[in-house]
């Protein structure tokens, strides 16, 4: 039976202590048990920041690409055995910044993968500067007088490009966060959890406490098959200053694996290669 203990790698974390990236560590290993999948029964690709160093941590079949480059590694990989459970994990700057045209690409394809992105507003690995969703006016070290640029806001960005699957979640709160692991992935198509990260460090504003005061979780009655409300609650926390968490938006729709006819039969790590065949073709193109 497995534990949590089975996806450590013996490796210690070096995050800062009172980081929010424990607090996602643990959940996905709780999510991890709880849906039966064993270190050797999924990928999980990383990208460039504090996000990453859980490559280290995390015993599992991980792959650490460049900076903002997860989405096409676990996309390929997925072309490739599309039978195979796929996660890819981010940061925000990873994500939105040097990865932002690979997410729109991927909500809209509506790959059967599962992305959680650690959301703590800053570039944390590289000392703390403004990231893509650092509010306007954030204050740092590269920025003193303050953030002129306006944020990008996850939600209504993954909702806009056609993800299937829209949540946030709190690194606070793990029992919450499990259950929203599982509920992405359980979902089949391209599920988006925004995962709000405190950054004890370089993120003073953004706190734990911050988070308990203004969030709240959306209640039973909220429907999430609405995308237009979806979009009303995921402008909320600019609106209102209160932060709604939870999953926002789900719907049922074909995965860009399921128009793919080359797959339909057999997973292409399942087909013979045919080195003739390949020899023709290159033969044709010299």
């Amino acid at each position: 039976m497995l534990s949590a203990n089975d996806y450590n790698s013996g490796r210690k974390p070096t995050w800062c202590p009172g980081c929010g990236d424990f607090g996602i560590w643990a959940a996905l290993k709780n999510a991890f048990v709880e849906l039966s999948l064993g270190p050797s029964d999924m990928v999980i690709v990383y990208g460039i920041g504090c996000h990453g160093n859980m490559y280290d941590t995390m015993k599992a079949n991980n792959f650490e690409g460049l900076h903002g480059r997860p989405l096409p590694l676990a996309s390929g990989i997925k072309m490739a055995n599309h039978k195979l459970p796929v996660f890819a994990i981010s940061g925000d700057g990873d994500a939105m910044g040097e990865g932002g045209n690979h997410f729109i690409h991927a909500c809209r394809r509506n790959y059967d993968i599962t992305y959680i992105i650690h959301d703590n507003q800053v570039y944390g690995l590289t000392t703390g500067q403004t990231s893509p969703t650092s509010p306007k006016g954030f204050k740092t070290k590269a920025n003193p007088e303050g953030s002129i640029d306006y944020p990008l806001n996850p939600l209504t960005l993954a909702l806009s490009a056609g993800a299937s699957f829209v949540a946030r979640g709190f690194a606070g709160d793990i029992p919450s966060l499990t259950e929203l692991i599982k509920r992405a992935y359980n979902h089949k198509g391209f599920s988006v959890l925004d995962i709000l990260q405190p950054c004890v460090t370089f993120n003073h504003v953004n706190t734990y406490q911050f988070y308990r005061q203004y969030g709240y979780k959306l209640e039973d009655t909220y429907d999430p098959h609405d995308k237009v409300k979806a979009f009303e609650k995921a402008l909320e926390w600019e609106r209102t200053g209160k932060i709604p968490i939870g999953l926002f938006y789900e719907e049922e729709k074909a995965t860009y694996e399921d128009g793919m006819e080359q797959i339909k039969e057999k997973a292409l790590v399942e087909q013979s290669l045919n080195p003739d065949a390949i020899s023709k073709l290159i033969s044709e193109f010299t």
